[in-house]
C-alpha cells in the first residue's frame, strides 16, 4: 500500500523559506562583536557592524599603590578578558617566525613600495573603545586586552598577557612595560604612541615597549612612534613593525636623550630577533640621534641577535653591532635607506662590528639604491 504524501502549496513553501531566513538573521551571533582576526592577518574579516559597543572598565587585578583600580569588562566587543582555550591568540608562523624573502629589492620610493611595514599594514584592525586608564598595573595571568583605545600606560606584573588590536597613548616612561620575573607578553596589531612634551622625562617619553624580564616577548604588526627608545629589550621577537617619527627631547640630566628605534643593552640570556620591520630614526645628529638599531654592551656582552630583512634608516649610525665580545650577531638581507642621510646613518651604515666574533654573519645587505654594503675592516 502506497503512502500518501501531503502536498504543500508553492506559496506556502516560499513563505516558510522566508521565515527561516529571517529567523536565522534575528537569532544569529551578536553583530556588534568584532570579527575573528587571525594574528597574522593584515585585516580582519568583514564585520556586520563597525560601530564599537559600550566602554568597559580597565582590566587589571590589584594595581600598584596609587594606581587606579580596574576589573575585566564583560563587553562582547572584545574588551579585556582572561585567555582560555582557543580564546587566546596563539603564535603563528610567517614573517615573525621564519626568515622572510631576502631583501633583493631596491630603488623603492618608500618602505611600503618595497613590501615593508607601513601605516597601512600595522596597527589595530577593528574599531576601538576609549579607556582613560592612566597608569594601570596588570596582575592577571593570561589577560587579553583587545579593542581598547587607551589613554595611559600598562605595567605588566603577570604572565602570558596579550595586548592586541589596541591603541595606547602614553604620558608615562613607557607605553607597555614587562616587569622582571614575568614572561609571555605579546603585543600585536596595536598602535603605541605618546604626547610629545607631556612625558615624565623632562617632557619626554622613553620606551614604547620595554622588557625588563629575562624571557622573550613578541611585538608584531605594531605602529610605534614618538618614544625616544621605541623597542627596548635584550631578548624578544620583533617582527612586521613600523617604527617612525621618534621625537627628540632633553632629558632630566639636561642632555639630549639618545634615540633608537630598537635598543639592547647587552647581557641578554636569550635571543633577540629583529625581522621584517621598518625602523626609522629621523632624529638629527645635534639632537641625540643614536641608531635605528642600537646593540650596545652597556650591561654585558651582546649575543644571539638576528637582524634580517628590515628597512633601516637614520641615526648617527644606522646599526651599532655590539662591539668587542659580541657573538652570534647575524645581519642578513637588510635594506639601508638613504631617506635621511646619504649613508643611511649620519656617520655611516654600521659601527662597532665585531669581525672576529664567533657566529657573527654579515650577508646580503644593500643600500636602497642597490649598492652592496660591507662593514669597515678592523683597524
Amino acid at each position: 500500500m502506497s503512502r500518501r504524501v501531503r502536498r504543500i502549496p508553492l506559496a506556502g513553501l516560499l513563505l516558510a523559506a522566508l521565515l527561516a531566513v529571517l529567523g536565522v538573521a534575528c537569532s544569529g551571533p551578536d553583530r556588534s562583536a568584532p570579527p575573528d582576526c587571525p594574528d597574522d592577518a593584515r585585516t580582519c574579516p568583514a564585520s556586520p557592524s563597525s560601530a564599537p559597543t559600550g566602554a568597559g572598565t580597565p582590566a587589571a587585578a590589584g594595581p600598584a599603590a596609587g594606581a587606579p583600580a580596574a576589573s575585566p569588562s564583560p563587553s562582547p566587543s572584545g574588551e579585556a578578558q582572561p585567555a582560555s582555550g582557543t580564546g587566546k591568540p596563539t603564535a603563528t608562523p610567517g614573517a615573525g617566525g621564519t626568515p622572510g624573502t631576502p631583501a633583493a629589492k631596491a630603488g623603492c620610493a618608500s618602505p611600503g613600495a618595497c613590501g615593508f611595514p607601513d601605516a597601512t599594514t600595522t596597527g589595530p584592525r577593528i574599531p576601538l573603545t576609549p579607556h582613560k586608564t592612566g597608569y594601570m598595573a596588570v596582575r592577571t595571568d593570561g589577560l587579553v586586552i583587545r579593542g581598547w583605545d587607551i589613554t595611559g600606560s600598562l605595567d605588566i606584573y603577570a604572565n602570558d598577557v596579550t595586548v592586541i588590536d589596541s591603541r595606547i597613548t602614553s604620558d608615562n616612561w613607557w607605553g607597555i612595560n614587562l616587569r622582571p620575573g614575568f614572561s609571555g607578553l605579546r603585543v600585536l596589531h596595536s598602535t603605541i604612541t605618546a604626547v610629545p612634551g607631556k612625558g615624565p622625562d623632562n617632557g619626554g617619553v622613553d620606551y614604547a615597549v620595554s622588557n625588563m624580564g629575562g624571557s622573550s616577548i613578541e611585538v608584531g604588526w605594531c605602529d610605534i612612534s614618538v618614544f625616544g627608545d621605541a623597542l627596548s629589550m635584550g631578548q624578544g621577537n620583533l617582527h612586521d613593525n613600523y617604527v617612525h617619527d621618534l621625537v627628540p627631547f632633553i632629558n632630566l640630566g639636561g642632555e639630549w636623550q639618545h634615540t633608537n628605534a630598537v635598543i639592547s643593552g647587552g647581557g641578554n640570556t636569550g635571543a633577540l630577533i629583529i625581522r621584517h620591520n621598518t625602523l626609522l630614526n629621523p632624529t638629527s645628529l645635534t639632537q641625540g640621534a643614536s641608531g635605528s638599531i642600537g646593540l650596545f654592551a652597556d650591561t654585558g656582552v651582546v649575543r644571539n641577535v638576528t637582524v634580517d630583512d628590515n628597512w633601516i634608516a637614520g641615526g648617527a649610525y644606522a646599526l651599532y653591532g655590539g662591539s668587542t665580545g659580541a657573538t652570534g650577531i647575524q645581519v642578513t638581507d637588510n635594506i639601508f635607506s638613504t631617506q635621511y642621510h646619504p649613508h643611511s646613518g649620519g656617520y655611516g651604515v654600521v659601527a662597532h662590528w665585531n669581525h672576529g666574533g664567533a657566529g657573527n654573519v654579515w650577508r646580503g645587505n644593500r643600500m636602497s639604491d642597490g649598492r652592496p654594503i660591507e662593514p669597515e675592516p678592523p683597524r
